[in-house]
């Protein structure tokens, strides 16, 4: 679809903090990445980030007609505003009939794996029901989709879900629920994966070396935000806010000295602030960037320019040096460099292999406690098996989703993918 904008702009609420009523989940969780905060039936909170959209411009509200009649399809949606998802910036999301939206830039048949934001993924057929609608409103700073009179198709009798998600120009993403007709952790997933929450990954370009000019591409899931299935309920919301990342930063000093929970890292090459774990991961390979980060202070200086800074101070120590030989006698000099060159040398040895140990240790246990950090994304490197990959092939248990083609062209069936 093209890019849609509104003339009369929905507002959400100033506040979405509850005025009143039984606070029924008040803890904020931290997912490193995001932040999020339940609220029950009881808090008004639950109302206020429910976007009602049939009061709003009819005009501006799109039902997508493939969508709301077909099972397993997706279809992309531009964006008239900046998405922040995990620290980069979407102009498009793909939406899909299985109650989740896809944030993916590589469209593949396992949409449900990964790079997703989930209010409520399951098996959905908006085929079974002529009530049954997909829907969404851009107003040019929140996207709103909603998955109206939704049926799962291996069990209609259960009832409709009515559910939405919004996706906010700062970043902020709200799961809102109108009709839960029954308990989210019954739902089954034999058939198709039952999420709530996010998941973003990278993708990797593998040559191989059977075939040439042959690249294999596999996607590692390197972050997931699962909440929790049994708290939603009718009338029930979670509002998840973004936390800062590495990418953030935009030039080195602030990038090394962030204190966020990431180990960031500045690649002088690249110019870009990263933990080694984003979407950018091809690059920061491909650029040598885990053997630069290893000295970011020296990096920084460099890139800086800040060497010219120093000038001063290291004209004062060669001064104080040259200043200390001129004052000492040749024949002092003579005896103290006869008498004690054996013993310096002797010391700067010990002491050079006892910090050898010390740092072998100080960094085995900091990996061991920091998987995330860049001497850990050094060793990961060469050791590609032990990522968690899930790869593009056949046989892989995900439900497959086909792609809706452009305005005007419909899909007569949809692909299913072969069990295991």
């Amino acid at each position: 679809p093209n890019k849609y904008k509104c003339h009369r702009k929905w507002q959400p609420a100033a506040s979405h903090r509850p005025s009143g009523g039984i606070r029924n989940y008040k803890e904020d969780t931290d997912h490193k990445h995001y932040t999020s905060k339940m609220y029950g039936p009881s808090d008004s909170a639950s109302k206020d980030l429910w976007v009602d959209i049939d009061h709003l411009d009819k005009e501006k509200v799109k039902i997508h007609g493939i969508l709301s009649n077909t099972h397993r399809q997706a279809a992309r949606v531009n964006l008239s505003f900046d998405f922040p998802f995990y620290g980069h910036i979407l102009h498009e999301v793909t939406v899909a009939t299985g109650g989740f939206i896809y944030t993916g830039d590589v469209l593949h048949r396992m949409l449900t794996a990964t790079q997703y934001i989930a209010p409520l993924m399951a098996n959905f057929d908006p085929s079974v029901s002529r009530n049954s609608t997909v829907r969404y409103f851009d107003n040019g700073t929140a996207l709103v989709v909603q998955w109206d009179h939704v049926h799962l198709q291996d069990n209609y009798t259960l009832g409709s879900f009515t559910f939405q998600a919004t996706l906010h120009s700062d970043g902020r993403i709200v799961f809102a629920y109108k009709e839960i007709p029954i308990s989210v952790t019954q739902i089954s997933s034999v058939n198709h994966p039952v999420k709530v929450g996010l998941s973003d990954a990278f993708v990797v370009v593998h040559k191989t070396q059977q075939i040439p000019n042959i690249r294999r591409r596999t996607i590692y899931e390197y972050h997931r935000v699962e909440l929790q299935k049994a708290k939603i309920s009718n009338t029930s919301a979670v509002e998840m806010m973004p936390l800062p990342t590495c990418l953030n930063f935009q030039s080195c000093g602030p990038c090394i000295s962030a204190q966020i929970a990431f180990n960031c890292s500045w690649c002088n090459k690249l110019q870009r602030c990263s933990s080694g774990f984003d979407r950018h991961r091809q690059d920061w390979v491909d650029s040598n960037c885990p053997d630069e980060v290893a000295m970011p202070l020296t990096v920084c200086l460099m890139s800086a320019g800040a060497l010219y800074d120093l000038m001063p101070m290291f004209s004062s120590i060669n001064a104080f040096f040259f200043s200390s030989r001129s004052t000492a006698s040749p024949a002092d000099s003579a005896t103290e460099k006869k008498g004690g060159s054996l013993h310096t040398g002797l010391i700067v040895g010990i002491l050079f292999i006892i910090l050898i140990m010390v740092g072998a240790m100080l960094v085995s246990v900091y990996m061991y406690h920091h998987p995330t950090s860049a001497a850990s994304l050094f060793f990961i490197e060469r050791r590609p098996s032990r990522w968690p990959a899930m790869k593009f092939r056949r046989g892989s248990g995900h439900p497959a989703y086909a792609e809706v083609e452009p305005a005007g062209q419909e899909k007569e069936g949809f692909i299913v993918s072969e069990q295991c």
